[in-house]
C-alpha cells in the first residue's frame, strides 16, 4: 500500500484505538514538520483523542517548547536516541496527552554525517506512567519518502502503546 493510502488508514485506526481507551495524544515532530499531527487532524472528531502537537524543528524549538536540556542537544545531536526520547517526555510534561509520539531525523538531501546518513530517522514513544523507548530507523528514498516513512513508523508505534 503507498503513504498516501496508508497514513490516512493508520491514522483512522489510532484515532479509534485512542478513543476506545479514553487516551489523548501529543506529538512532537522535527523532520516531519507536523505531517503526524495533520494525518490524525484530517479525521472529523480527532480532537476528542488529539491534544497538540509540537514542530520543533530547530533545537532551540526542541528547548524551548519540550524542555530538551542543551547539553542532550550538544553531546548526542537533535537526531538521537536521547534527543528523541527528552521530545517524547517533553510532549507529555507540557500537555494534558496520555501518549505521546517524538520523531527527528535527516531527511535530506543535506544535512547528512558520516554516523548519521540521509534517512536516519529516530522515534520515540511515551505513555503516562511506563517507560519511554525509541527506535533508530535508516529509511530509503527521497525527503518525501524518508518524511512519509517516518509518519507511518511513528502511527504504527503508537498503535502498539496504546494497545497493550
Amino acid at each position: 500500500m503507498h503513504y498516501e493510502q496508508k497514513i490516512p488508514d493508520l491514522a483512522v485506526e489510532l484515532g479509534m484505538a485512542l478513543r476506545a481507551q479514553g487516551f489523548q495524544l501529543a506529538a512532537a515532530e522535527s523532520c516531519t514538520g507536523g505531517w503526524l499531527a495533520k494525518a490524525v487532524t484530517d479525521i472529523a472528531g480527532s480532537s476528542a483523542w488529539f491534544d497538540r502537537g509540537f514542530v520543533t524543528y530547530s533545537n532551540q524549538a526542541k528547548q524551548d517548547m519540550l524542555g530538551v536540556s542543551e547539553r542532550v542537544l550538544r553531546e548526542h545531536g537533535a537526531v538521537s536516541e536521547a534527543s528523541v526520547l527528552a521530545m517524547a517526555e517533553g510532549a507529555l510534561r507540557h500537555s494534558l496527552a496520555d501518549v505521546s509520539v517524538a520523531i527527528s531525523g535527516i531527511a535530506g538531501p543535506g544535512g547528512a554525517t558520516p554516523d548519521k546518513p540521509v534517512g536516519t530517522v529516530w522515534l520515540a514513544w511515551s505513555r503516562r506512567g511506563d517507560d519511554t523507548v525509541a527506535r533508530g530507523f535508516l529509511f530509503a528514498g527521497d525527503r518525501e519518502a524518508v518524511r512519509a516513512q517516518a509518519v507511518i513508523a511513528g502511527l504504527e508505534g503508537l498503535l502498539a502503546l496504546v494497545r497493550q
